[in-house]
């Protein structure tokens, strides 16, 4: 190989050709005289006619360069240049090319496997021999051995088949394959890193000295691999943390939270602080959509680690509580369990039983009230839950205060303190504020809670730790313990009303709540069997069927399992039952390599790589041969004659026209009305064509979710009705006129600022001059319910702005319940809550209310995508639900444009009369 800075020719030799350019000038100076049509008549023939000698014609001086520069070309490809080649050693011998294949190798695979196989390629051309040594560890389990070697061509065609697994590379296992190391070095090695730190990297590398030189080619850019941790739960909130190796600027990557069928379900920013090398997310997930997740996966270059499997651990949670053994109870309000039921109805999945039929089940809360000891075989079966992750809340009450068992977290005194008893107080005592490390911190503690019995924990060096709420006396009323996994939790009063009236107060519901967060859940109810592998994933976090190396889990292993070949990143164990292993929380934490040993040459993969010139070189000399040929044509008179001028004018143009179609720019498009960025451009859309506009918040999700719900909306109307409304627009009310759009939509977003004056009196004009406003606050609460959302605070700032008319819930005859199709309720996204509308509207507006206000999150359930297929889940996810909230929205506009003609008495004699027909 020759070798001229970053230009290199693979085939040197052929450059000898261009000593042969002086010839081929010499050959291409003389061309013959271009033929002419002559008048030849006989009789001046035979009389005589001359014969002058004629001499050839020279070749044009700018036809013969342009010949010759055609020839040149020519050589020069067929010398093969690479632009920018693999440079190895002059060397002949062997070239030892390691290539880490982990899992941090997958966001630049391809970068990766095109710069090793131009490597092999210089190999190759060099007629040098070469082994292919992988650093994660193989598919069938099989150790990790130093390869023989081979014909470079015959290792390009392995590299090109490897594809990344989705479990780490193993350092340490190919350092132990390489031996001690000892002899004299013996070829080059070209280790192809993904520049993640492990344990056994830099040994790794001073071993590998021995084979030869050792160079150390990074990803570009530094290591590009991210890891999704697991998610954790906070009320409706999701919090997932996202790792990268190193710090770097400031950088946001979206993250999904997807469905068991790929719905998205929601999607929020991870946010890089510059110079930090973990980034956050935060998503609202109600109950009911929590229950539909299986998936979460970085918008960013594919990799096992940018996907995260979610079982029944994340869903929502399993309270178990254990049925009363005095059998029915005449009086529900007294049963001991009625109040636990009720406050957790609406937040958990909840299951009254036996103990026999609840533990199988593996809840992730079992709930004993007034139980004093757990006898039989269900001790050790509750023990052993317990032990594996498992959240025992148990309830005092008589029977626990006069003997209880090993499963309390602290000792108890026999009997109990109540008013009037050996142990007494001389009035009902109160509850402490919950000290900073109790899990029930923050919570706020109402006055009129009381506690006038309780069963008493014996004094101990630990009772302090192990209590999460007290009486104002030091007394503890809650304590604690951990045990294995699980959690051991006692409330020393009862569930019920018989000890004290907190179970009647929302501080219990809080409580309990509290306690289902801290609860991690249990996946796998058959966890006696092994889990067979169920869908796993492959290195760029694919789903994919399980091979035959796959592994069952063995019973109780789920938590001790690091991905490997025998257990792959994926899901275990049956459909209904499955327990999901990742990478996120059981592979060390992302680090960017560190340094390397001293004689080893480190670099990046350079942008763009090997380019072979000789394909553009060829194709230079045939545009340059082509153009020659029409030159001599025209040259030689063959243009002249009308018809060889046409067939070659044609000829010209089908060889030229896809060419010129390349070079040529391309035409500017007009600026389209659907995108108006002007003033005028916006009358002109809003005018010339009906559109449904939406208000832009600022937040770009909710803008994206906003037009996706219109665009929905606008084909909803197109097919069940006459209205033809064209592409949705995006209004600013500062600066953007609105006067135009009979509808606004505005989702509420809790970083809308306050408007201007200016704006406050557009929106005021609008409502009052026939404009129609649907306020969403998205929060699924109503709008005058207590513990207001984000949302809610937000419409209450900005109507307490605006003079907006007395409000009152849609009543049953409402012109909205008819206005196209016959409605009781308006659900969105989610349904249930309240809408809200101007009270005993009159005439002014047509009888139109000005605005029209709920919490139901109309627009995701109206959004589609390109393909009008729905991008967001409704809840509880009945496909009929959201059918009725595109019919809300046809109502909605329908009333908006046609006014309250449907409540007027004039027109009841022509229905009359239809009705009769």
């Amino acid at each position: 190989m020759l070798s001229l800075g970053p230009l290199a020719f693979a085939a040197p030799w052929l450059l000898l050709a261009l000593a042969a350019l002086p010839v081929l000038w010499w050959l291409l100076r003389v061309t013959p005289p271009a033929p002419r049509e002559q008048n030849f008549p006989a009789i001046r023939l035979l009389l005589g006619m001359a014969s002058p000698e004629r001499t050839p014609a020279h070749t044009p001086l700018w036809l013969l360069l342009l010949r010759m520069l055609a020839a040149t070309l020519a050589i020069l490809a067929l010398a093969q240049p690479l632009l920018n080649p693999d440079r190895l050693s002059d060397s002949d011998a062997p070239l030892t090319l390691v290539v880490d294949d982990g899992w941090a190798a997958a966001p630049n695979w391809s970068a990766r496997i095109a710069a090793a196989d131009a490597t092999l390629a210089a190999a190759e051309r060099a007629g040098r021999p070469a082994r292919l040594l992988t650093t994660a560890p193989r598919a069938d389990g099989a150790p990790t051995a130093l390869p023989g070697i081979a014909p470079a061509g015959e290792v390009r065609t392995t590299l090109a088949a490897l594809q990344p697994k989705p479990w780490p590379s193993d350092h340490r296992a190919v350092l132990q394959s390489l031996g001690t190391g000892e002899g004299p070095a013996s070829g080059e090695v070209v280790w192809y890193s993904d520049g993640i730190e492990s344990e056994a990297r830099f040994d790794l590398a001073e071993r590998l000295q021995w084979l030869g030189p050792v160079r150390v080619v990074l990803p570009e850019g530094g290591a590009g691999a991210l890891l999704v941790q697991p998610p954790r739960f906070s009320g409706q909130e999701m919090q997932v943390n996202v790792q990268r190796p190193q710090a770097g600027p400031a950088q946001a990557i979206w993250l999904r939270a997807l469905g068991e069928r790929g719905q998205v379900l929601g999607r929020a920013p991870v946010a890089f602080e510059a110079g930090g090398t973990v980034g956050a997310a935060a998503m609202n997930m109600p109950g009911p959509v929590r229950n539909q997740l299986s998936r979460l996966e970085l918008e960013a270059p594919p990799g096992a680690g940018a996907a995260f499997l979610l079982d029944e651990r994340y869903r929502r949670r399993t309270v178990g509580i254990v049925a009363d053994s005095g059998g029915d109870i005449p009086q529900p309000l007294l049963s001991e369990v009625f109040y636990v039921d009720r406050a957790l109805q609406p937040h958990a999945e909840i299951r009254i039983a036996g103990l026999d039929e609840l533990l199988p089940a593996q809840p992730a809360i079992l709930i004993l009230a007034d139980v004093g000891q757990v006898v039989g075989p269900d001790r050790a079966a509750l023990a052993d839950w317990l032990d594996r992750g498992g959240m025992l809340v148990r309830f005092a009450g008589p029977r626990l205060a006069a003997q209880s068992d090993e499963l309390t977290p602290v000792r108890l005194r026999s009997g109990g303190r109540d008013i009037g008893g050996a142990l007494s107080w001389s009035e009902p005592a109160r509850l402490a504020p919950f000290a900073e490390g109790s899990p029930f911190y923050g919570l706020s503690v109402p006055d009129d809670v009381s506690i006038h019995r309780q069963v008493l924990a014996e004094p101990d060096l630990n009772l302090s730790e192990k209590t999460w709420a007290r009486l104002t006396d030091g007394t503890p009323l809650v304590t604690a313990e951990q045990r294995g996994d699980g959690w051991l939790v006692l409330f020393h009063t009862t569930a019920n009303t018989e000890w004290s009236n907190l179970p009647l107060s929302g501080l219990f519901v809080q409580m309990l709540l509290r306690l289902v967060e801290l609860s991690q859940g249990m996946s796998g109810a058959q966890t006696a069997e092994a889990l067979p592998p169920l869908a796993l994933l492959d290195g760029f976090g694919r789903t994919v069927p399980p091979g035959e190396n796959a592994d069952p889990l063995a019973p109780g292993s789920l938590g001790e399992v690091v991905p490997g070949p025998a257990h792959p990143p994926g899901l275990y164990g049956t459909r209904t039952a499955a327990s999901a292993i990742n990478l996120g929380g059981r592979v060390p934490d992302l680090a960017a390599a560190g340094n390397w040993p001293v004689d080893v040459s480190v670099e990046e993969i350079r942008s763009g790589g090997t380019v072979d010139l000789l394909p553009w070189l060829l194709l230079a000399a045939m545009l340059i041969l082509v153009a020659d040929l029409w030159i001599s044509l025209w040259l030689r008179g063959a243009l002249v004659r009308p018809a060889a001028r046409q067939a070659t004018l044609a000829l010209l143009l089908a060889a030229g026209l896809p060419l010129a179609a390349g070079a040529l720019p391309a035409p500017v498009a007009a600026q389209s009305i659907d995108n108006p960025t002007t003033p005028e451009e916006l009358a002109l859309a809003a005018t010339l064509d009906l559109r449904l506009a939406y208000v832009r918040t600022g937040d770009a999700e909710i803008d994206e979710m906003s037009e996706a719900g219109m665009r929905g909306l606008s084909q909803a109307l197109l097919r069940r009705s006459s209205v033809e409304p064209a592409d949705p627009i995006a209004v600013d009310l500062e600066s953007d006129e609105i006067a135009f759009f009979p509808f606004l939509y505005w989702p509420m977003a809790a970083s809308q600022p306050d408007l201007s004056e200016a704006a406050l009196a557009k929106v005021d004009q609008f409502m009052k001059t026939g404009g129609l406003i649907l306020f969403d606050t998205r929060d699924q609460g109503g709008f005058d319910a207590r513990g207001a959302g984000p949302g809610t605070q937000t419409l209450r700032r900005l109507l307490g702005q605006l003079d907006v008319p007395p409000l009152t819930p849609v009543p049953p005859d409402h012109v909205l319940t008819k206005a196209f199709y016959l409605l009781q309720e308006f659900p969105g996204r989610y349904t249930g809550g309240k809408v809200w509308v101007e009270r005993a509207n009159g005439a002014a507006n047509d009888g139109v209310s000005p605005l029209v206000i709920g919490g139901h999150d109309w627009g995701a359930a109206w959004a589609v995508d390109e393909f009008f297929e729905p991008v967001a889940a409704v809840v509880p996810g009945d496909e009929a639900q959201r059918e009725y909230a595109y019919r809300f929205g046809v109502n909605l506009i329908m009333y908006a444009l046609t006014g309250n003609y449907k409540a007027d008495q004039v027109h009841v004699p022509a229905l009359l009369e239809r009705l009769g027909q």
